[in-house]
């Protein structure tokens, strides 16, 4: 009982360190539900890590009290968890809006942007092989002294200079944009998310299932004293 809802804190803590990571190494996206939820993960994780060790103490004490204090709070853990999964189902479907508002927000901004911004969206058109947000000509007026310059970071072969007036040429310049391909990386990964925290509300819901158990056993002991 105790181990396995240890081992559901450990893992939300986890998840929500690599959705921060992921998140901040692809693309930043400045909608606040999707910014705060790697954070709401990393929090419910701890919660959740410190309500096993309160139950632990409760078990080993046999303290009825305590075992009954950690099953409620542990349901409360629950449904928090529900609220959470509405707001990631509605994160879902707002992700196109999100994503696309975010992507022609850096884009726009690339141009007077800092070194280190600008590297996190030249990774990014590496990294998914894709450039500016609908297609490549979504750069236009927003980069370089021409009207048909790219970032290299868009170019086939990133080499200095390939995206001077490259703009329409696919054999040079990727022609698709990052929009597609980061709500596909997004979306991969939500269900992913959704996998793990089913199971992790199943261990948590056979936590509850056993502390009642045992706070049956416990009350059974104090009636035969």
């Amino acid at each position: 009982m105790v181990v396995e809802n240890r081992l559901c804190g450990l893992t939300l803590i986890v998840l929500g360190v690599l959705v921060q990571v992921a998140v901040h190494n692809t693309v930043v996206i400045n909608n606040v539900s999707a910014s705060s939820a790697p954070i709401v993960l990393i929090v419910v994780g701890v919660v959740v890590f410190f309500i096993a060790f309160f139950g632990c103490c409760g078990a080993w004490k046999e303290s009825y009290c305590m075992v009954t204090m950690f099953s409620l709070l542990l349901g409360l853990i629950i449904i928090t968890e529900i609220g959470a999964a509405i707001a990631g189902y509605v994160f879902r479907g707002n992700l196109t809006v999100i994503v696309h508002e975010s992507l022609n927000d850096m884009v726009t901004k690339y141009s007077n942007g800092t070194d280190e911004f600008q590297k996190a969206l030249d990774n990014l058109q590496i990294d998914l092989k894709c450039c500016g947000v609908i297609n490549a000509t979504d750069w236009r007026g927003n980069f370089g002294p021409g009207t048909n310059s790219v970032p290299d970071s868009c170019c086939v072969n990133d080499t200095a200079g390939c995206g001077q007036g490259a703009m329409e040429d696919s054999s040079k310049v990727h022609q698709m944009g990052c929009q597609t391909v980061v709500e596909e990386l997004l979306k991969k990964n939500i269900m992913w998310v959704i996998v793990a925290a089913l199971v992790i509300a199943f261990l948590q819901i056979m936590g509850i299932i056993f502390a009642c158990m045992l706070m049956r056993g416990i009350r059974s002991g104090y009636e035969v004293m």
